[in-house]
């Protein structure tokens, strides 16, 4: 989806334009997200399997989950984890709200979103974890363990692709583009 452009509105100053966003994403949440988009297509579609780049876009992967675990703890407001965790509650508030047309606005990860971030980083977790156990001498050549870690991989795909396209949805049903949000880190107001 292209990005939105801001036009100035006749008798209006751009200082006022600029206002009518808020500072959402910080940039350690957008390198986090834009990191893990890259490795995964490199290491699902380009890079050759168990072999040396595969295994260190693995590691990068490894580290930014830290990263971005210690930034969920101690972050910005809405990268912190407690800011947009996911209870029960919540999300059935949400599908509710989404049926009978109440639903809220939020400005950082709403419900379902953050189950959909979580399972995913989970999955990224579970796969760096069981790619690095095939390099172990406990493991090697260890074949059930290589189709646990391609299965993970693949579960990382099927999750992706349903949330690039529920943000693409999102980003139609609300009139704002939340991949470029996620570039810009900046929301509507």
């Amino acid at each position: 989806m292209a990005p939105v452009e801001l036009q100035k509105p006749e008798g209006l100053q751009l200082s006022q334009v600029a206002s009518d966003t808020v500072k959402v994403w910080d940039p350690i949440v957008r390198l986090f997200h834009w990191t893990v988009v890259t490795a995964c297509i490199l290491n699902l579609f380009v890079l050759e399997e168990g072999k040396y780049w595969h295994r260190l876009t693995g590691y990068v992967v490894a580290t930014a989950i830290a990263v971005r675990i210690v930034w969920g703890v101690v972050g910005t407001k809405h990268a912190r984890f407690g800011d947009f965790f996911p209870t029960l509650a919540k999300v059935r508030t949400q599908i509710l709200g989404m049926i009978n047309g109440s639903e809220q606005r939020y400005i950082g990860h709403n419900p379902l979103a953050s189950i959909m971030m979580l399972g995913l980083m989970a999955l990224l977790a579970m796969t760096a974890l069981s790619g690095w156990m095939t390099t172990l001498d406990a493991f090697w050549g260890d074949k059930w363990l290589e189709e646990v870690h391609g299965v993970i991989a693949n579960s990382i795909m099927v999750l992706a692709f349903i949330h690039a396209g529920a943000a693409l949805i999102e980003s139609w049903r609300h009139r704002e583009n939340l991949v470029w949000s996620m570039v810009t880190g900046r929301k509507r107001a």
